[in-house]
Order: structure tokens, then C-alpha cells, then sequence
């Protein structure tokens, strides 16, 4: 009797002559009958929906007004042009760059050459104190060693946390007056 229901609805399809209906009564035919109500189980789509939605995103907030403000500056500002240094002027160090993102980026993002050159110039002062302090401390074992004194000197380690702390509460003894 199922079958007979699914026919008369494709009679009653191909009489009207719509194709949409044919279709989708051919693909689902119902059935008011009891039996085993199967589930398809596909695969999720929730990341690759996730992935494009992030993409799109990205692309609308900040590829398409990155790509309109590069072009803005290209066509109405456009390139540095070489000129002659007037006398006794000293240019900054982002004027030296032709494009003028990359003149607001070195001025404002980047560290200057000169800043960059005084760190590192700190750090070989650093690498260098530490080289003399360890220096002190082969040549203070190789003494030990020679003259048979003791295995290896000591200090016993304090922690700078009590002092400051109670340094902190006289400063405050005295600030209040009750010293």
C-alpha cells in the first residue's frame, strides 16, 4: 500500500507537469507507516564553517581597508623625492626611507639605528662583565686548588624580599611619625 501512495503522487506530478514537485516527492516519499526511521550521519561541517566565517571576517576588517589605505597613500602622497641637504641640517633617521608607510612605520614603530646600535652595545657590555666575573671565579678555584684551602667558596644567599620589605615599613614609620 506504501507504493501505491508514492504512485499516485507522481501520477498526480506528471499530470500537473511541474518538475520541482517531481523531484522532490521522487527524492522523499512519505510514508504514514511504522517502521525503521534512519538518521543519514554525515560528517560536521561546524569547522569549515568556522574557517570560512574567521576568513571573511579577516578579509572584510582588515585586508580590504589596509589594501584601500595603501592605495590612498600611493596615488595622493606617492614616493619621497631626493633633494639636496640644506647646510647644517641633520635629517632624522626615517627620512632616509622613499615610501611614506614605511617612513611612518620606522618613525613611529620601529627603534631608531641608533637606539638599536646602544642596545647592543649594552649587551656586549653585559656578555663582557659577566666574562670578567667568571674570569675571577676560575682564577679564585685555581688558587683554591693550588694553595689546598678549601673546596669551593661560599656565600650563604639572602633574599632581598625581607629587606625591602622591612624597609618599606620604616619608610612608613617615619612618613607617619612613629619613629
Amino acid at each position: 500500500w506504501s507504493s501505491l501512495k508514492l504512485g499516485s503522487t507522481i501520477t498526480k506530478c506528471l499530470s500537473s507537469k511541474k518538475t520541482d514537485m517531481l523531484k522532490s516527492s521522487a527524492l522523499v516519499p512519505t510514508r504514514n507507516m511504522s517502521g525503521h526511521h534512519l538518521m543519514g550521519i554525515r560528517e560536521t561541517r561546524w569547522q569549515w564553517a568556522k574557517f570560512k566565517d574567521l576568513l571573511h571576517y579577516y578579509v572584510l576588517v582588515g585586508v580590504i581597508p589596509l589594501t584601500l589605505l595603501i592605495t590612498g597613500v600611493n596615488v595622493f602622497i606617492g614616493p619621497a623625492k631626493l633633494a639636496p641637504i640644506p647646510e647644517g641640517y641633520r635629517p632624522a633617521h626615517w627620512e632616509y626611507y622613499r615610501h611614506p608607510i614605511t617612513r611612518w612605520m620606522a618613525r613611529y614603530i620601529y627603534p631608531s639605528p641608533q637606539q638599536q646600535y646602544e642596545k647592543y652595545l649594552h649587551t656586549l657590555y653585559e656578555e663582557d662583565e659577566k666574562f670578567k666575573v667568571r674570569m675571577v671565579a676560575n682564577k679564585i678555584n685555581e688558587m683554591m686548588k693550588d694553595r689546598s684551602d678549601y673546596k669551593s667558596f661560599y656565600y650563604r644567599p639572602i633574599s632581598a624580599n625581607h629587606h625591602r620589605i622591612s624597609k618599606e615599613a620604616m619608610d612608613r614609620q617615619e612618613s607617619e611619625g612613629l619613629n
